[in-house]
């Protein structure tokens, strides 16, 4: 079986509006990453989409994003950023965590797995660079993945991967974890072709 490692879906059709909320997503309350071994430096997280059992929870659990969760409801924070919500609700496949990661300058995340997490298992996870830059570095399977402000990409989180933010600036990614359906699958096939 050929599994893959990522792939470069789609462009967002309004990467400037997202950078426009993103100017006021600042202003929340971001939490550190809870997993304090897998990083050194500053990473921290803004919840948008959780589990409903956790929707009025503290916020930490509400960043999680691993849950068996079958009921997943968005937070006010993706109710008042419009394009973010209509990028989120553009995507034809069912969509369980979504949140705002931020990797500070100077920052690096280990390399780790997320078991389960992948294409293959029935689980997606995929990314949105919101704000980046050519100094940030993140790699899956060994491999760079060449991401830009406003690429939609589907990571294989099962396999080994890690980021290095080597810039002066703070990379922020939009993190979606949703379920695999046809749609999705065609998609990712569809990328891998065209790469």
């Amino acid at each position: 079986m050929d599994i893959c490692s990522f792939a470069l879906l789609t462009q967002a059709p309004n990467i400037t509006s997202l950078q426009q909320e993103l100017t006021s997503l600042l202003q929340h309350e971001w939490l550190p990453h809870i997993n304090q071994r897998d990083y050194q430096g500053g990473w921290d997280v803004l919840a948008l989409r959780c589990a409903e059992e956790y929707r009025v929870a503290h916020p930490i659990l509400q960043a999680f994003s691993i849950s068996a969760a079958t009921d997943w409801d968005n937070l006010p924070s993706l109710e008042s950023s419009p394009a973010l919500l209509q990028f989120i609700q553009s995507l034809a496949c069912p969509v369980k965590s979504v949140r705002l990661m931020r990797l500070h300058a100077g920052a690096e995340i280990k390399p780790h797995r997320d078991q389960g997490l992948s294409l293959e298992q029935g689980e997606a996870r995929l990314h949105l660079p919101i704000q980046t830059h050519a100094q940030l570095h993140f790699y899956v399977d060994d491999k760079r993945v060449p991401m830009q402000a406003g690429e939609l990409w589907y990571i294989n989180a099962d396999q080994t991967h890690w980021v290095a933010n080597k810039g002066v600036e703070a990379r922020i990614n939009l993190v979606i974890d949703c379920e695999v359906n046809s749609w999705l699958k065609e998609l990712i096939h569809d990328a891998k072709i065209k790469a």
